[in-house]
Formats: structure tokens, sequence, C-alpha cells
């Protein structure tokens, strides 16, 4: 599942007549990056969630055939919020012979190889972890020697945007508005969430300054 379904008000006027995911950097789409990565790592069916101006991302990718792959569109009246925005989409995401998934942030950079997830859970969840950028110098989770994710540590890191779930880690959880970083943190608390730390190249391009220095770094090293 790829996240597209934020307003991007730090992004704006970009964003006023386009949804963030399609804008553009070196000359493509920020979600193509996403699809292509996808694809790279043989994963073929993929959901879209969307709300303001989503009519532009459906026209703009079609059914994702000239990328290989199938796109199923998840859309939202408003933005239901990360959690709420899975939830509203496991319909989708899951079926009687699986019930884990990866979800990735529409609006992120990132060169990690998507076929170096899990291919199964241990718990509820698996989080990849970057560097913590100058602007979110406390970082979100620390990475214990076993691999498990807790809230509160001396290095704390960055999560990245990019996660594998299970769909039990929602099903106490009610359709509607919901983010999801309380649900991560209780689930961190029963010890159910692991991670990985990844020290490759990662953008969070949530504002046009971000989103220029990506699309000038993409020019010089693509």
């Amino acid at each position: 599942m790829i996240l597209a379904a934020g307003r991007g008000e730090r992004m704006r006027p970009l964003t006023d007549n386009l949804p963030k995911p399609l804008l553009k950097v070196a000359g493509k789409m920020l979600i193509e990056y996403h699809l292509e990565k996808l694809k790279a790592a043989q994963i073929t069916e993929v959901v879209i969630n969307h709300a303001w101006l989503g009519e532009k991302i459906e026209q703009a990718l079609g059914d994702g055939t000239r990328y290989g792959l199938t796109i199923h569109y998840s859309p939202e009246v408003e933005a239901l919020e990360t959690a709420g925005g899975i939830i509203n989409a496991l319909p989708l995401l899951k079926d009687e012979r699986n019930n884990e998934f990866i979800v990735i942030n529409g609006d992120i950079f990132c060169d990690y190889e998507l076929s170096n997830l899990p291919s199964s859970l241990s718990g509820l969840a698996h989080l990849l972890l970057v560097e913590n950028p100058e602007h979110h110098l406390e970082g979100d989770f620390a990475l214990t020697n076993s691999g498990l994710l807790e809230q509160t540590g001396e290095n704390k890191q960055t999560f990245s945007g990019i996660g594998v779930y299970h769909a039990d880690l929602f099903k106490d959880y009610p359709r509607g508005k919901l983010a999801l970083a309380p649900i991560l943190r209780k689930a961190m608390d029963q010890q159910q969430v692991t991670g990985e730390f990844y020290q490759g190249i990662w953008h969070d391009v949530g504002t046009p300054e971000r989103l220029s220095e990506l699309d000038l770094y993409l020019k010089n090293n693509g």
C-alpha cells in the first residue's frame, strides 16, 4: 500500500492543484519511484489510498498496466490519517491466504530494496529506520540488540515510512480517522514490533525546499 491521501499543507502552493505524490523530481512523479521499487521486488498488487485531488492520482497512474502492476484505489472522503487509511483499505490488503502487507509513505524517497523486507513477521510489524534528518534529530524509536523496537532509548532513529504490517495490528480499532504511532507504541510495549536500520539514501519530501534538494540530488547522482 502506498499512502497518498494527505493534503500536503507544508508543500503549498505546489499542492494546491496537484496531490503531493504526483510532484516531479528529476522528471518523474514521486510516486513512480515507489511503483518501480515494488515492481523490482516482484510485488505486483498495489493499493493506493487518496483523498485530496484523488481523481488526479487515478488519472495519472491508471490501472497500473504501464508499470507492470495492478493498482487498486482506496478513496477517502477526507484523509483518515495513516492507520485510518490502512484500516479502510484492509479488504484490499488481506485475504484468507495472506494477512501481511507492506505500507510506504507516498511523500518519501528511498533507495532501499523492498525485497529485503521480511517475507513473514515474527510479531505484528517490522519498521525500517533511518538516520535522523536535521529536521527530526530526536528520532522516533530505538532498535535493541535483539531486533525489537522500543519507544525509548539512547539512540533513537527515525521511522522511514516503510514498514510491513500484520492485519491483526489493527483488529481492535474502529474505522475512521486514526493515527498510526499510538498503535505502534502499544504493540512495542508488547514486544510485537521488530525493525532494522538502513544507512542508504532516504529523503522526507515534506517541503518545497526538500523537494528541490531531492531533485538536485537525483539529477546529479542519477
